[in-house]
């Protein structure tokens, strides 16, 4: 690393930026973005090189095993008039340590916590009515003193700012962000609390007044509106909470993600606005409850960062189209490992899949030291993370739960520790979220296992792949941790084929036979509330131990890291789908579709489908389509649909089930007999 001195002075020679779009028209509210071009170099190196942000050094084929500090460096304009304005960096996530310099004046860091959003306030640093300069050390080296901890993971470490970054202009009270907690109850009203996070930057006391405006995002009409007062401290910042009442609620439901805004703005003209949805989640015995009604949930995990060319610094048409593809798998539920960008939520929250998202603690290496607690500094980490995690995310609709890790030991003492300590502050946090830890040990330990300290029990079993022994193995185990937990929901949290060792070839025939036995036993037992299947895609990993450099990776998907699907991606779509059964009738003068809906997971109410039925000719060419609504089908329940056609040449139909989103979730072909004697 070059010495401060070094730096302040500006080492080697700097390549000159084109100055695109690095200035906003005078304003006192104002985010200017600081994607695109940026100089950056290794620690290593002198020279620089322009790269564009989002970036991560580890998809250059010759950075592909660098993991240490690098630089990156920009300029940027700031506008005279915002002299009297606070002024902030915002990094939605730097992997994984950030230093961060402008005009040569240390601004601010943020260390070990490579998922999170952080700002750096920069307004005593800026010369205004000039250009400015940043400066970022960012390191990915392994560190024993973060989560993940060292090498204990097993995913992409990839280096860099990876993820948007923003200049944000402000008044010098501003608002921070709001906290939205909406409760319904389940009779078409909801009480809505909105805690608007006030900071003052400035030297002097401020009060004042402040608006809240709910509205209905897909209308854009006003819903409610209400007013209150702020008063902050010099330096300081006060929680505000505003609460109203709303009527005719529609509720956010994965079938029928209805969103509001809560728009929250002070007197001096700052405004911010939070996306937010009005649900129930909720545990009664060993069942899940969303919006009063019983669901059992399935989907797959998705390893973020595994497209070769991108990275974890994926792209917005990557990330929908990745999360675009689970939905046609009909994904309603799923987890991931480590907090996910922001993208990725939003995503979640308009088109319904239910997500939990953890602080990334992985493995039973994380712990090993003897002792009743962690490491300080682990622990440390582990609770800024979560905070950190709840802050950005609380008011997303999609978050199912928090999950506070995974796979640790957790029958050992300080993973017990760990695991209860972030449980505890979750739920200070965020008092009606549900909490959880995936379990690898909960099978052997039973009731050692910290596992019976959460809301319910999560559990990743590869039995027949890294657990070995028999779909039989796997069902004794599953038995005895329902009966260890009687009144607790069970959800497999991982399941799956990891082509990942050599006696374990990578075989997709294999995946299919462990999707479908594994499936068969689930089922049978009602009290498994959901499934998750791993993986959706294979995945660059560190540790990967197949392919070289950019392609290191696990084989573990049903598509591959360039997202091309394999045969068992349609069967996991099918055995994903809440429909059990078709029967088509087909007719000269129309059709008849009957649909059965599961009664085992995933099972739920499919409540605004439609059956669509498409005429083919020779050749497979569409001559006609026909879609009708199909009644609310309860689990276990058939209900049917009926259309007619013009066409009277009814060689082929094709019939799908569409969710209300149009997404189809089952499908069908009839075929014409061919007429007799010939």
């Amino acid at each position: 690393m070059p010495s401060r001195r070094a730096f302040l002075a500006g080492a080697g020679a700097v390549p000159a930026l084109a100055q695109t779009a690095n200035s906003l028209s005078s304003s006192s509210c104002a985010a200017l973005s600081l994607d695109g071009a940026w100089r950056f170099r290794l620690d290593s190196e002198s020279a620089w090189r322009i790269v564009q942000t989002p970036h991560t050094w580890q998809v250059e084929a010759a950075n592909a095993s660098y993991y240490g500090p690098a630089w990156y460096e920009r300029e940027f304009d700031v506008d005279a008039a915002w002299s009297e304005c606070a002024l902030r960096l915002e990094f939605e996530a730097v992997f994984h340590s950030a230093t961060v310099w402008v005009n040569g004046h240390a601004a601010g860091e943020h260390l070990r916590k490579g998922y999170t959003a952080f700002t750096v306030d920069a307004a005593r640093h800026v010369k205004f009515g000039a250009r400015n300069t940043v400066r970022v050390r960012v390191d990915n080296s392994f560190d024993p003193l973060m989560l993940p901890r060292e090498r204990s993971s097993d995913w992409a470490h990839d280096g860099g700012i990876y993820r948007p970054v923003r200049l944000l202009v402000t008044p010098r009270v501003f608002l921070e962000r709001l906290e939205v907690d909406a409760e319904p109850d389940l009779h078409g009203k909801a009480a809505v609390t909105v805690r608007a996070v006030v900071r003052n930057a400035s030297e002097r006391a401020a009060s004042g007044s402040l608006s809240l405006r709910l509205a209905d995002v897909e209308t854009g009409l006003s819903v409610q509106a209400e007013a209150g007062t702020y008063a902050v401290p010099a330096g300081q910042t006060a929680v505000v909470p505003v609460r109203v009442q709303m009527d005719s609620v529609k509720l956010w439901h994965f079938d029928h993600p209805h969103l509001y805004a809560a728009k929250v703005a002070l007197d001096n003209g700052h405004a911010i606005e939070e996306t937010f949805g009005v649900r129930k989640i909720e545990i009664r015995g060993t069942q899940f409850f969303l919006n009063g009604e019983a669901v059992r949930l399935m989907g797959v995990e998705r390893m973020a960062g595994s497209h070769p060319k991108y990275g974890m610094a994926e792209p917005a048409a990557w990330i929908e189209h990745d999360h675009g593809d689970m939905r046609e798998l009909n994904c309603v539920y799923t987890r991931v490992h480590w907090m996910q960008d922001r993208r990725v939520l939003d995503y979640c929250d308009r088109h319904g899949i239910l997500m939990q998202t953890e602080v990334p603690t992985w493995g039973p290496k994380t712990f090993p030291e003897p002792g009743p607690q962690p490491l300080p500094e682990l622990m440390q980490n582990g609770l800024e993370q979560l905070r950190e995690m709840i802050a950005r995310d609380r008011n997303h609709p999609c978050i199912f739960s928090w999950g506070v890790c995974n796979e640790i030991e957790g029958g050992r003492a300080a993973d017990s520790y760990f695991a209860k300590t972030l449980y505890a502050e979750a739920k200070k946090l965020d008092p009606k979220r549900l909490v959880t830890y995936a379990s690898n040990s909960v099978h052997n330990r039973l009731a050692a296992d910290v596992a019976g300290a959460m809301d319910y029990v999560m559990w990743n079993e590869y039995f027949e792949s890294w657990m070995g022994g028999t779909v039989a193995d796997m069902a004794n185990k599953l038995d005895a941790i329902h009966a260890t937990f009687p009144d607790k929901p069970i959800v497999v949290s991982e399941y799956g084929y990891c082509a990942c060792t050599p006696e374990r070839p990578e075989g997709d025939e294999k995946r299919r036979s462990v999707l479908l036995g594994h499936d068969a036993v689930f089922r049978a037992r009602p009290w498994v509330a959901g499934l998750i299947f791993f993986c959706y895609n294979d995945y660059r990993t560190h540790i990967g131990d197949k392919g070289q450099g950019v392609l290191k990776q696990r084989v573990h998907g049903v598509v591959d890291v360039y997202g091309r699907r394999k045969p068992s991606w349609e069967l996991l779509r099918k055995e994903s789908s809440p429909v059990e059964r078709l029967q088509a009738d087909v007719t000269p003068a129309g059709f008849r579709l009957a649909v059965t809906a599961r009664t085992a997971v995933p099972a739920y109410t499919m409540r605004g489908y439609r059956v669509r039925a498409v005429v083919e000719g020779r050749g497979g060419i569409p001559l006609e389509t026909v879609e009708c609504d199909l009644p609310a089908i309860a689990p276990g329940a058939t209900g049917a649909a009926s259309g007619s056609f013009a066409e009277k040449d009814l060689r082929v139909v094709r019939f799908d089930v569409l969710r209300p989103d149009g997404v189809s979730t089952a499908g069908t072909t009839y075929e014409r007999p061919p007429a007799s004697g010939i």
